[in-house]
């Protein structure tokens, strides 16, 4: 009994709702969570000509398919998804105003993808507010992508960026600002990016603008 009661208090106690902790030094890896969401894509025009309301438009898409290992990511792969992004945006990485990480808690991962985020950005890295909402709604496989880039959207149009939950103690090796506990006022934005990045080395970045009328 003395032998657990020694082993246990080595073992960081946690609400299990704040199980999940992406960029945070005691991270332990991904918590699978339910959601979904479902954004419809139309043209400029179409869109328009029914007065539908325009949340968005999307303007940049980047894959990279780098196959660097089933499971352990690649910072040159990610970079390379980015960078399509915003090619095909036409934007500068400091256009971008806030940044959904894929961020899954795992240490490889995070590390990785912080990587790949300050060799995209630059000096533009540092001013970047940047989160991974999976932190509160987990990891939602299939539908990640799709919710991601909708809080993003919501992000750009309440000018309001959702934290990174339960980042308490920033792993010195995620060097960014990761908006820890607490929503930031961003005020008006132009774009945002929501990264997905997959086992295999699938890797999608993707870049909304706001609408100009």
């Amino acid at each position: 009994m003395h032998v657990i009661d020694k082993l246990n208090e080595n073992v960081p106690s946690h609400d299990p709702a704040a199980s999940c902790r992406p960029f945070d030094r005691e991270r332990s890896g991904f918590v699978l969570g339910e959601g979904a969401a479902a954004l419809m894509l139309e043209s400029d025009a179409r869109a328009r000509s029914r007065g539908g309301r325009l949340h968005a438009e999307l303007v940049g898409y980047g894959a990279s398919g780098d196959a660097h290992h089933l499971t352990a990511p690649s910072a040159q792969g990610q970079a390379a998804a980015m960078r399509q992004a915003l090619a095909e945006a036409g934007l500068e990485p400091g256009q971008i105003g806030y940044l959904n990480a894929h961020g899954t808690a795992t240490d490889a991962g995070d590390v990785v993808e912080s990587q790949a985020i300050l060799d995209v950005f630059g000096a533009a890295a540092q001013a970047l507010p940047i989160s991974s909402t999976k932190a509160v709604h987990g990891h939602l496989i299939g539908s990640g992508g799709a919710v991601e880039l909708a809080l993003s959207i919501l992000a750009m149009h309440k000018g309001w960026a959702p934290p990174t939950a339960h980042l308490e103690d920033p792993d010195p090796r995620c060097p960014l600002d990761y908006l820890p506990l607490n929503a930031r006022e961003i005020g008006p934005i132009d774009a945002v990016m929501s990264n997905s990045f997959a086992f295999g080395g699938s890797n999608a970045s993707l870049i909304a603008r706001r609408v100009r009328y």
